[in-house]
This record gives C-alpha cells, structure tokens and sequence, in this order.
C-alpha cells in the first residue's frame, strides 16, 4: 500500500513538473515573438501614428470620441503591420544577426524559435494588421502594404546587403506611419500629412547613421555596407548635418499649427544641428554619435508629441 502511495506521489510530482516547464516554455516563446516584433520600434512608431490620425480629424472636424472603434482598429492594424514587419525581418537577417553583438541573441539566432515558425507568424501578423487597416478604409491598407512592401523586400531582401542606400529605402518604410493614421480619417492625404511623412523621411537617416557610427565594426563584421563602413566617419558626419539641416525648415513649414509648436520645433532642430557641427570638432567619435542618436530620439517624440499638445 506505501509503495502504490509513493508511486501515485511521485506521478503526480512528475506531472506537476511536466506542467510546469510545458508553462515555463509557452511563457518563453511568447516573450521570444515579442521580442521579434521589436515593440519599441513599433511603439515609438504609433506615436507618429498617432498623430497624424489626430491631427486629420482636427483639420476635418472629424468626431473621434464618438469614433473610437476608427482610433482602435488604426492603431491596432498599424501596430501589428509593424510587428509582423519586424518578425520578417528577424528571419531573414537570421544568417547575419549572429555576427553582430547587438543582434546576436535574438531567438532566430539562438534556436529558440523554429525559422518556420518566424516566417509564419511575420505573415499571419501582417495579414491580420493589413486586414485591421482595410476595415477601416482601403487607402490607410494600401500604404500599409506598400510601407511593408519597401521595408520587407527592397530594404530588408535587397539594399540592406548591397548599397548605402539602403538607409534611404529604410526611411521610406518608416515615414509611412503618419500618413496611415491620416489616411484612417482623410484618405485624400492633406498636405499636412505629406509635412509629416517628409519630417519622418528626412529624420531617419541622421538618426540611423549615428546608429551605424555606434555599430560600425559589427556592421563591417556582417558584411552590411553602412556608410560609416563603406566611406568612413568624415563623410557620414557630414551627411548626419546635411540631412538635420534639411529637416528644421521642413519642419517648420507648419509654423500654421502656431507660434508655441514653431518655436519649439526651432529649437530643437538648431539644438541638433548645433550638436552636430560640434562632431567635427569632438575626438570622441563614438560619443558624439552616441549623442546624436539620443538626441534624435527626444527630437522626434517631443515635436509629434507637441503637434498633438497644440491642438488641444
């Protein structure tokens, strides 16, 4: 009777632990996918969203309180374009990330994650956020596919491997946000929302050049021709202050949205440019374009933050 007692026990402990690591690895798997999809890059992402989808119902006196369903299927849609985006990203470069330190423990790189199982999960979530877009009007869907199109195919499959240019194509991709949330109110697109989508162009390469300064030698160790690796630091330091010279007056180019959002958005642009002359005089290379990439991120949150503010 002990003896059966004892077995029964150590059945039940068996299958306790069983449960518990069948727990434990479901739990790992789905903070692996989440890793995948790269929320930060999505939520700083939706903020732009965002904006531009508040700021066409300012311009078209369009009710979004009564409306929330529109503002919950926008940002959901857009959102999970985005993930799924970002999961098709981490599949592909799954041949390359491990020679680079910042990318080198992904779940695709480690073998936590089947590359199957990425693949699918990349095309059901763009699948479901296109869907999410489209129940809300076909035009925000359209430049949804197109965004992930450029992203997935010609920046991610193509001129991320073979040219500096893939900074540019990247940029594209990661400007159509607003235009998105614009298109879920105003599908015609106002002018505004093609300001919004020019400050997000223009923003993105000083923003990923300072990046690619900080990573140079794991991009060159991937073989990822970044322009720090291709041309040297002089010549990508002179494009970072092109580019943020080009940005302060696109951005003031809706001085209509008033004198507080004009100023600020003065500011901040000749705050970065002024940082970004000083990088010719700095000896510490790698600190200044440390610098410029966290300056570039309060940049972008604080204006499309204070377009909001501003109006209301």
């Amino acid at each position: 009777m002990d003896k059966t007692n004892t077995a029964i026990n150590a059945a039940k402990v068996l299958d306790a632990g069983a449960e518990e690591v069948t727990s434990s690895d479901t739990q790992k798997s789905w903070k692996d996918y989440v890793t995948l999809a790269k929320m930060g890059i999505v939520s700083s992402n939706l903020i732009t969203t965002f904006t531009g989808l508040f700021l066409a119902s300012v311009y078209t006196d369009f009710q979004l309180i009564q409306n929330l369903h529109i503002l919950i299927l926008t940002l959901l849609g857009a959102g999970i374009v985005m993930a799924g985006g970002c999961t098709l990203n981490n599949y592909i470069d799954r041949d390359i990330d491990h020679l680079m330190e910042r990318t080198m423990e992904r779940p695709t790189v480690t073998g936590r994650l089947k590359s199957t199982n990425v693949l699918v999960a990349g095309l059901i979530q763009s699948a479901v956020g296109i869907m999410m877009l489209a129940a809300v009007d076909p035009v925000p869907a359209v430049i949804g596919i197109f965004g992930l199109f450029v992203y997935v195919v010609i920046y991610t499959m193509w001129l991320k491997r073979v040219s500096t240019l893939n900074t540019v194509a990247g940029s594209v991709s990661g400007a159509v946000p607003p235009l998105i949330g614009w298109a879920a109110i105003d599908p015609g697109l106002h002018l505004y929302a093609w300001l919004l989508f020019a400050i997000m162009f223009i923003w993105q390469p000083p923003h990923f050049l300072a990046l690619a300064m900080k990573r140079c030698h794991e991009y060159k160790a991937a073989g990822i021709p970044m322009l720090p690796v291709v041309a040297g630091f002089a010549m990508t330091k002179r494009q970072i202050v092109v580019y943020v010279a080009a940005l302060v007056p696109i951005s003031l180019f809706l001085y209509p949205f008033g004198i507080i959002y004009t100023t600020i958005a003065a500011v901040l642009g000749l705050g970065w440019l002024a940082l970004g002359f000083a990088g010719f005089k700095m000896k510490d290379e790698i600190k200044w374009a440390r610098l410029m990439f966290v300056y570039s991120l309060n940049y972008l949150t604080i204006l499309f933050v204070l377009m909001v503010l501003v109006h209301i």
